[in-house]
């Protein structure tokens, strides 16, 4: 039936709007659950370091292991704030698209006709190279150009890893930096916390023995929200 009816009548505005809205409300939803799950990563990460520094003071001879441990941790940290802080800035993107797509509608009811937005077209453009919405912005671009908002999309698609240049890997001063911002003034803390026997110390070296699988874990986690 809508077929039929695409054929022999104009879209109504009204249900374009409705599935435009509706795509803008699909790709939020994933943006806000992707930027939770990177938060509790953030949060977990900072308690690897933490623990990795309890770790250095209750058996000085695992400091320099300790130490390594922590740079590694603190830079897939940094790792993890760049994709949040990219997420939430698409997020902000995406609610201007809302505005400014429903604001076009209103024009179109009052005027008669749709201009089509310049600003739409690059904030569309810049969200359907997000990877994690590729998807869904293709869907949105294409209503949007059925409904004469935009122009058809063109070089909507850059790779990731050219996207990513430079960020793999993290500045000394950057680690430095997440390290003093976790550790300052929780040291004192840290050692005040020291057990006076050794009856944890199995435990310890159970809970880090398989440290690689858990920073493979993270890893792993961090790409799957790129994808």
């Amino acid at each position: 039936m809508e077929t039929i009816k695409a054929v022999f009548f104009k879209p109504d505005p009204a249900a374009q709007m409705r599935k435009c809205n509706s795509l803008i409300r699909s790709n939020t939803r994933k943006l806000d659950r992707d930027i939770s799950q990177l938060r509790a990563l953030d949060a977990k990460t900072k308690q690897y370091i933490v623990a990795a520094s309890k770790r250095a003071h209750r058996n000085p001879s695992q400091a320099a292991q300790a130490a390594k441990d922590n740079r590694t941790f603190a830079r897939e940290l940094i790792r993890i704030r760049k994709q949040s802080a990219r997420l939430t800035t698409s997020k902000a993107q995406l609610e201007s698209v809302r505005m400014q797509v429903n604001e076009a509608f209103a024009v179109r009811k009052i005027e008669g006709g749709l201009r089509q937005s310049a600003g739409i077209m690059k904030d569309v453009n810049s969200l359907i190279r997000l990877p994690e919405l590729s998807g869904t912005m293709h869907q949105l671009s294409m209503e949007l150009v059925k409904a004469g908002i935009i122009e058809e999309m063109i070089d909507s698609t850059l790779p990731e890893d050219q996207m990513l240049e430079g960020e793999e890997e993290e500045a000394d001063a950057e680690v430095d930096k997440v390290l003093q911002e976790i550790l300052q003034g929780r040291l004192e803390k840290v050692e005040a916390l020291k057990p006076e026997t050794k009856l944890e110390e199995p435990a310890l070296e159970e809970e880090f023995e398989d440290q690689e699988e858990t920073l493979a874990q993270m890893r792993g986690r961090l790409e799957a929200l790129k994808s």
